[in-house]
């Protein structure tokens, strides 16, 4: 059995001058993952974790701007607008449906989007961008052959994301310091699993070192 918390988190990671293991980036698309209010604000979903990686996030971005994409969590408006245990799902998290949700809520943190203002901001309704049907054909129409994702959940959203990319043969880089989660069990495991059994296919690095292999020109 896995444990909880890693022995040494850095193992996670390639740091200081190392290069990456599959190299340069190329052709690639950073994914901010679910920075909205939704997750940041008082709620039933809020991720207090969040404000540690608005640094990193924001580094990213401004690193690459147009080369960044925002993606949204949208919630049904009533429980009974979702598909099959959906319904289930939101009759439990029922305060975060779009009919108790305040105006905005499901907004990107303004920094972010300032640091990147003509991003394009992916909605879904499930955990994987790839849930949104927007998703695939933006990578299509831009030649995008790897992802960097950020954000939230690491063990949830993130992972998720993670998953459906490798079964379509992308290159997927985690910024390790600019993803975070409720459960810090949980995003301690997704980032153990995932340097485990996908070390041939999913790279875990912090953003300084994805930054000095991702050429701005």
């Amino acid at each position: 059995m896995l444990p909880a918390t890693p022995l040494n988190p850095d193992d996670y990671v390639t740091k200081g001058s190392e290069k990456l293991s599959f190299g340069e980036i190329d052709r690639a698309l950073h994914v901010v993952i679910d920075i909205q209010r939704l997750f940041t604000a008082s709620t039933d979903w809020q991720v207090g974790t969040i404000p540690a990686i608005l640094s990193p996030v924001k580094k990213l971005i401004e690193h690459h701007p147009e080369a960044t994409c925002f993606a949204r969590f949208i919630t049904p408006h009533r429980p009974e607008d979702a598909q099959g245990v959906w319904q289930g799902y939101y009759r439990h998290w029922s305060t975060v449906t779009g009919d108790h949700l305040a105006v905005g809520m499901i907004d990107v943190l303004p920094e972010l989007v300032h640091a990147a203002p003509s991003a394009p901001v992916i909605d879904k309704t499930g955990y994987s961008v790839f849930s949104s049907p927007a998703f695939l054909p933006l990578l299509e129409k831009r030649g995008i052959s790897t992802l960097i994702l950020s954000g939230v959940e690491t063990d949830v959203c993130v992972l998720s994301t993670v998953m459906q990319a490798v079964d379509l043969g992308l290159r997927v880089i985690v910024a390790r310091d600019a993803v975070t989660g409720g459960s810090p069990e949980g995003h301690n495991a997704a980032l153990e699993i995932l340097r485990l059994r996908f070390d041939r296919q999913v790279e875990i690095a912090d953003t300084s070192q994805i930054i000095e292999n991702w050429a701005t020109s």
